[in-house]
């Protein structure tokens, strides 16, 4: 009997088996576990906490659950001792297909079932900005594939073995490697993708692809596995080596399953994600390129073109350069190592260039040979898939390139110059792209994005001028609001998906609160450009950072969670104004934040400051109930707390344990502790006035660049006070 016969009336009989009802109900179920025990996605953005999670969760689980089922459902003949019969009734060849195919069909099955009960829950949990393709996505490489992988490697394991117990120990056991010491290689953790975060308010293909990747390269290893058990079927009562002599008479067999293993080897050796940046990032050759001598940069002009489709880039870079060296001179450049040069002219005519093998913080070496005249025009022409720094590859993400969101950073951007000293303008640029017309150009600096020009299929030049080697250039489906506080500009600017949540928690108005109240108290941002300021909201990165006239805003900050959260403020509006407040304290000051531990950090001002700007919005009393009270409630029970009272034993306890508790401490001594001091230390100080004048002069004080952190003993020393005197007791 054929393959194709057999298929329905297998899948038929599994289907009755009480038990594949059993597995197929937890793995329904199992997607629960993602929101309360297994959390692998770091961030704290909603389809972060309720999406990956549930489904990484239920895809681990899955995995494991139809792996043993697959094992039980080989070993039924063996059990029954009908195996004999079986065999001489059908081919076990055609048999082992058979069961693999109809077990892959009841997980589909699971599968679809799981998505249709998990999709109005998540969209309940989540909110609008869920949408249907990233629902599917996440279910179908998440746990869709994770469970095709787990049936895959236990019928290796059982036709290899052919003992249950063996083949279930060896599946739990690959099982364990992927969730303990693989966890941190995202190529080789086929059970526990490496999904770090998922964009609430932007796209999120590129993390889909690389999952994608991942899987795809373990299908074809694991395939090719199972091609290889399967021609050790044991058959006319030979062992393993007689039946896989026997069964591979037949030369296609074999030459299917080292294709298999070939093409796997190939996706992993060829994988175009991450780089090969060296892992040791003290060595920093590339900046230690000496400057080319009588050799100046006058201008560059770059157009870029994303294919948002694809996710690729595509890009010409013009250099006009003078060489006064009278002799041909090698310039140096950094480019992504994703990019492919594909082209290099000087004056017209073909340049040599060479690309380095070493890889340095996401960049690899480009050297281009330049002729000895004295006006030197230099074109690169390059593209390619960018690949994201190989040292932080399990945080995949920032190099999206979609319809809804890019960031294009330095060598991403166009090659980026290292050994050409700049001219007397410095490094001016003109940087043309051309986007889906629902796209708006932000650059990362002061320049202003102008749309030049209309092309077909709905696209959209813009131009824009810069002054670097490099340069950052953001773009996206963006909503602008131009504020006015502080006698600042302010031009904000969300994914349009939050739209709805950053009006219900008056996003504009907590911007100007807190600008109005900040640099009236403390004074103006350092990096404002004249009166101006760009506040950019990202993709979810891991935190915020700033540059002359644009500060960037994480996505994280203002999800509806993050909103709720009380204990960051009473209501949304004040949870905004507090993580506005750390671009005072957190990017205007920055903190040491190298123990984790300490009291000591950015939010304790910040919460501080949250407290001065409600008090002075809605009153002494709204502000004393909803904070003050709060933080002295937290801290009574934290002096009450048998780990801070007896820290010997905290230190007895398993590590995963002791880490739990310190960050739940450690958290209540900076949100609560340190606010309740800085409170303390202004009474003794004399009042509000004096401490204003204190932190005005913290803010504005000189830096050193060896030591920029705004210390505990700065502020200390700016009191006159000494720690214990604003010691709580």
């Amino acid at each position: 009997m054929t393959a194709a016969r057999l298929f329905l009336p297998e899948l038929g009989r599994l289907l009755k088996n009480r038990l594949t009802w059993l597995i197929a109900l937890l793995t329904i179920l199992s997607p629960a576990a993602g929101l309360t025990l297994y959390r692998p996605a770091e961030a704290d953005t909603m389809m972060s906490m309720y999406l990956a999670n549930p489904s990484l969760a239920g895809g681990a689980a899955g995995a494991i659950l139809f792996g043993l089922l697959t094992v039980y459902e080989l070993d039924r003949a063996g059990r029954s001792r009908a195996d004999v019969l079986l065999d001489a009734a059908v081919s076990p060849l055609t048999m082992a297909l058979v069961r693999l195919l109809s077990m892959i069909a009841a997980a589909v099955w699971t599968l679809a079932a799981a998505m249709l009960v998990w999709f109005p829950v998540s969209k309940k949990l989540i909110g609008s900005v869920l949408g249907a393709t990233d629902f599917v996505l996440a279910y179908a490489l998440f746990m869709g594939l994770a469970m095709a992988l787990g049936i895959l490697a236990a019928s290796s394991a059982f036709l290899l073995t052919r003992r249950a117990d063996l083949a279930s120990v060896l599946l739990i056991v690959f099982a364990g490697l992927s969730l303990t010491v693989w966890a941190d290689d995202w190529q080789l953790c086929w059970l526990n993708p490496c999904v770090w975060a998922l964009s609430d308010d932007f796209s999120n293909f590129r993390i889909f692809r690389s999952v994608a990747y991942m899987r795809l390269t373990w299908l074809l290893a694991l395939s090719g596995v199972w091609t290889l058990s399967w021609l050790c079927v044991r058959q006319y009562k030979k062992g393993l080596f007689g039946s896989f002599s026997r069964n591979a008479r037949r030369i296609l067999r074999p030459a299917v399953a080292l294709c298999l293993l070939g093409c796997c080897a190939l996706s992993w050796a060829a994988q175009p994600m991450v780089d090969h940046s060296d892992p040791d990032e003290t060595k920093m050759s590339f900046s230690e390129i000496p400057y080319l001598d009588k050799v100046a940069y006058v201008r560059r002009l770059a157009r870029v073109f994303p294919d948002t489709d694809a996710g690729t880039l595509r890009g010409t870079a013009t250099y006009w350069l003078q060489n006064a060296s009278g002799e041909e001179q090698t310039v140096a450049f950094g480019i992504n190592p994703g990019y492919e040069v594909r082209s290099v002219t000087a004056n017209g005519t073909k340049a040599p260039f060479r690309v380095g093998t070493r890889q340095e913080f996401n960049e690899a070496l480009l050297e281009v040979e330049i002729p000895e005249a004295d006006e030197v025009e230099l074109t690169v022409e390059y593209g390619g898939f960018p690949r994201e720094n190989g040292n932080l590859a399990i945080m995949q993400g920032s190099m999206e390139i979609s319809d809804e969101y890019i960031c294009l950073e330095n060598a991403n951007l166009s090659p980026r110059l290292m050994n050409v000293p700049p001219g007397e303008e410095g490094y001016p640029a003109t940087i043309e792209i051309t986007l889906p017309d629902t796209m708006t150009v932000i650059p990362f600096g002061t320049g202003q994005a102008d749309a030049v020009d209309r092309g077909e299929g709905g696209t959209l030049t813009w131009r824009y001028e810069s002054n670097g080697t490099g340069g950052i250039l953001y773009a996206g489906d963006y909503i602008r609001q131009d504020i006015r506080a502080g006698g600042i500009d302010l031009e904000f600017y969300y994914g349009r998906k939050h739209r709805d949540i950053m009006e219900a928690s008056g996003a504009a108005d907590a911007v100007k609160s807190v600008v109005d109240y900040c640099t009236g108290h403390y004074g103006a941002l350092s990096f404002l450009a004249g009166n101006s300021l760009k506040l950019i909201q990202s993709r979810v990165s891991g935190g915020g950072y700033a540059t002359n006239g644009a500060s960037l805003l994480d996505e994280q900050d203002f999800t509806a969670a993050n909103l709720s959260d009380t204990e960051k403020g009473a209501v949304p509006g004040e949870v905004m104004i507090h993580e506005l407040v750390h671009q005072w304290w957190g990017l205007g000051n920055m903190f040491d934040v190298s123990d984790g531990t300490d009291d000591w950090s950015a939010e304790g001002l910040t919460v501080y400051t949250t407290w001065r700007i409600v008090k002075e919005l809605y009153g002494e009393a709204y502000a004393r109930e909803n904070y003050v009270e709060r933080w002295q409630e937290a801290v009574d029970d934290y002096y009450l707390n048998f780990y801070v009272r007896n820290p010997q034993y905290l230190e007895m306890l398993p590590e995963k344990e002791r880490a739990k508790i310190d960050n739940s401490l450690t958290w209540v001594r900076r949100y609560c502790e340190m606010p309740l001091k800085i409170l303390k230390a202004q009474e003794l100080v004399g009042g509000e006035e004096s401490m204003d004048r204190i932190l005005r002069g913290l803010f504005n004080r000189e830096l050193d660049p060896a030591s920029p952190w705004l210390t505990k003993q700065d502020f200390l020393d700016a009191c006159g006070l000494t720690e214990e005197e604003i010691n709580l007791g």
